[in-house]
């Protein structure tokens, strides 16, 4: 699956479960580490999991497994890396204390909003 298409697929699914302040950020120009950052905030720990659970689910039924994934202990910040897209899943507070969003500010904020649900 192209990258962009991955990126997409995860911020639908990220909505579809209520997952908040949803980024997707363009990085290739400025690292090798993927192309795409997806940013997200679940409102709890508990929240933060399930959106992690279902991002797995749907893109291993679309035949994507990710490369590695982190946090699932911690439930504050879970990671799942599918190399050239990396999912971030916050709570809150973990979102504002690493601040991703201005870390990579320099990449390009690509809008989603045709993506996400009309509510």
């Amino acid at each position: 699956m192209e990258s962009k298409v991955l990126a997409q697929k995860a911020i639908q699914v990220l909505d579809q479960k209520k997952a908040k302040d949803l980024k997707l950020i363009g990085i290739s120009d400025i690292s090798s580490l993927a192309d795409y950052f997806v940013l997200a905030t679940g409102t709890s720990s508990t929240h933060v999991k399930a959106l992690a659970d279902e991002v797995e689910f749907q893109l291993k039924e679309a035949g994507v497994a990710p490369d590695h994934v982190e946090g699932y202990r911690s439930n504050s910040w879970i990671l799942i890396d599918y190399s050239s897209v990396v999912v971030h899943i916050f709570t809150p507070d973990a979102r504002k204390f690493y601040d991703l969003d201005r870390l990579w500010q320099d990449g390009t904020a690509i809008d989603v909003s045709g993506l996400l649900t009309q509510e």
